[in-house]
């Protein structure tokens, strides 16, 4: 039996997870805590700890995991920018769920580019009170407009194939781009140039912390549309106000956002935000937020709890490689997990 310390738990989560679990004898015990410097003592006693993005996997806490038998990490998400690679090596093996259902998280930028658009949100609100006035919904036409992609892997190139689907001229921008797609690629100021709106599909990294700042918001159209389904870091929240303070940018829409780790997946209704900066976009009538539920669906949920335990199962076997496993010293670790055949230490 594998036990699996199960942090910062939802009941969307449990009904997937228990029935891949339970096939395989893996025992989830399930805390509603995020994972912490204060809250890893909660796995003493595991085998291995599921975690989520807002989680925090600190050289400190990877310590206390292994001081604690805790032998492997397991992601039910693909990005890993709150684990520490690196101080884990050696100690705990991590994996993550590199793809889930990327069409759940493509569909989701362009609901919320719809609802933008098109005053959706406002229209309905309206209605519910017999408003049935027009004035302040003028939208504008998809058809025709040049739509910028940043970041072009499978969710990327889902959500581009949805664009043309509204006959919107697409360009992208990647540091790998994909052979042989078909996709126009031009540089990031190109892009940052020319688009009517822009939606951002790529991993927070280093190179892309903060990627949308000030001087890129400089180099926009007046009027841009922002969508940002990713990873709330790679927009400067501070100079995304600014920007729409400044009617530079015409509307946001966010699932994510830089410090959401203590607001999103949470009832705040009944407490006073703290966060200024989030309270202020919120207030922003351009702006759309969402708490982090683009991933959100029945097929998602599935394939995120079935790859998850399979990845436990995999990383437990002595012999053969981990599926999935994340390893800091490979420059492209999506590459990395192609030519490996064994575990990563």
């Amino acid at each position: 039996m594998i036990t699996v310390a199960f942090f910062d738990a939802k009941d969307y989560d449990k009904p997937s997870f228990e029935q891949y679990g339970s096939r395989h004898g893996i025992r989830f015990r399930y805390l509603e805590t995020k994972l912490n410097e204060d809250t890893v003592d909660l796995a003493k006693g595991c085998d291995a700890v599921c975690i989520f993005v807002n989680d925090t996997v600190s050289a400190e806490v990877i310590d206390r995991l292994y001081e604690l038998g805790v032998r492997l990490v397991a992601l039910r998400s693909a990005g890993y920018n709150n684990v520490d690679l690196q101080a884990a090596f050696g100690k705990v093996h991590v994996v993550h769920v590199p793809a889930y259902s990327p069409y759940a998280v493509a569909e989701h930028a362009m609901a919320l580019l719809l609802t933008s658009v098109r005053r959706i949100h406002k229209a309905y609100n309206r209605t519910r009170e017999f408003n049935f006035s027009l004035n302040g919904l003028t939208g504008f036409d998809f058809h025709g407009k040049t739509v910028g992609v940043i970041g072009t892997g499978r969710i990327g190139r889902i959500f581009i194939d949805i664009c043309r689907g509204f006959s919107m001229n697409v360009l992208a921008y990647d540091l790998f781009p994909a052979k042989d797609s078909g996709i126009d690629y031009v540089s990031l100021d190109e892009l940052l140039e020319k688009s009517d709106i822009i939606s951002l599909h790529c991993p927070l990294t280093e190179e892309t912390r903060h990627l949308i700042d000030s001087a890129a918001i400089e180099k926009m159209k007046k009027g841009v549309v922002i969508i940002n389904t990713s990873r709330g870091g790679l927009i400067d929240a501070d100079a995304l106000l600014e920007g729409i303070k400044a009617r530079k940018v015409g509307a946001a829409c966010l699932d994510v956002y830089e410090e959401e780790a203590d607001v999103f997946f949470e009832d705040r209704s009944g407490h006073i935000l703290n966060d200024d900066l989030l309270s202020r976009l919120i207030s922003m009538p351009n702006v759309i937020v969402t708490s982090h539920q683009a991933f959100l669906t029945h097929e998602a949920l599935n394939n995120i709890a079935e790859t998850t335990v399979n990845n436990i199962l995999s990383c437990f076997e002595k012999d053969g490689a981990c599926d999935n496993e994340l390893c800091y010293r490979c420059e492209n670790m999506e590459q990395c997990k192609k030519e490996r055949r064994g575990k990563c230490f």
